[in-house]
């Protein structure tokens, strides 16, 4: 009986990675194919393109101003993490410091953002910034992916928070530092590494965010997603090549700042609630 429940281990643990293998190994190729294809010149039965050339970056920058599209991306990005720590922090704060009545509903009122797909409330939050005339700009942009930033910056800082002792912050009203000093000198230094973590991946999902900037932007207040799928769908002919370095620079603007968020982010200490209430 225990040979065979090791051979049933055996072989569900090596069905298991067969699947993670298979799903890997299909990404990996749908990576390298628009990564080489984005280098190439012509590409027709080989497996490598004829030749290798830089000037599909070149045309995609121009084409798709790029350049204009980057720095509105970063300026709605850095709005959106600035933002998300001023109201974020506080209202973690308060939702792991104090009881009140209705704080249930409050936490799950704060958190359904998260819990339902962005486009269910993206049409309506789109009708409103438009009859408000914030629809198509960068300030409705903005308020549009802060609805799920928020809550997602009070998600993970609660668990930091609820971490520190107490005591700490008593001892430190104790010796008469009044609320603003108990943050920025005893406070934001211990939250600093939440606080990073939460922020970063604040900044790598609003990069990612489609739906809301999609139904919120205009001609002028594009991400960088929005304008790779213009440039994909809309009318008129395009060199697939200069598309897929449009798709190389979006890929790497997100893996870059992928990598620093998961530099920052630890696991244990995100689960720490749980366990504490536990």
């Amino acid at each position: 009986m225990q040979i065979r429940h090791r051979f049933v281990d055996r072989l569900w643990a090596t069905a298991l990675w067969t699947l993670v293998g298979f799903f890997v190994v299909n990404l990996l190729a749908l990576i390298a194919t628009v990564v080489v294809s984005s280098f190439g010149t012509r590409w027709l039965r080989s497996w490598l393109p004829a030749d290798w050339t830089l000037r599909w970056y070149a045309a995609a920058w121009s084409e798709f101003q790029l350049g204009d599209v980057l720095l509105t991306t970063f300026q709605v990005v850095l709005a959106v993490v600035v933002l998300s720590a001023v109201f974020g922090v506080p209202a973690a704060y308060a939702l792991a410091r104090r009881d009140f009545p209705g704080k249930r509903l409050a936490m799950l009122l704060l958190l359904l953002p998260m819990l339902v797909p962005p486009v269910t409330y993206g049409i309506p939050l789109a009708t409103v910034l438009y009859q408000s005339g914030l629809g198509g700009s960068m300030a409705g942009v903005i308020l549009a992916n802060l609805v799920p930033s928020i809550p997602f910056v009070v998600l993970v800082m609660i668990p930091f928070i609820e971490q520190i002792d107490p005591r700490v912050e008593a001892a430190a009203r104790v010796f008469g530092a009044g609320t603003g000093r108990l943050f920025l000198h005893v406070l934001l230094p211990l939250l600093a590494p939440g606080v990073m973590a939460a922020l970063l991946l604040v900044l790598v999902r609003t990069i990612a965010m489609f739906e809301l900037t999609f139904l919120t932007a205009g001609p002028t207040s594009q991400t960088l997603v929005v304008a790779l799928y213009y440039a994909v769908f809309a009318s008129g002919v395009r060199a697939v090549q200069s598309i897929d370095a449009m798709a190389v620079i979006y890929m790497s603007v997100t893996l870059v700042w992928l990598l620093i968020a998961l530099r920052f982010v630890n696991p244990t200490q995100l689960v720490g609630r749980s366990k504490r209430s536990g």
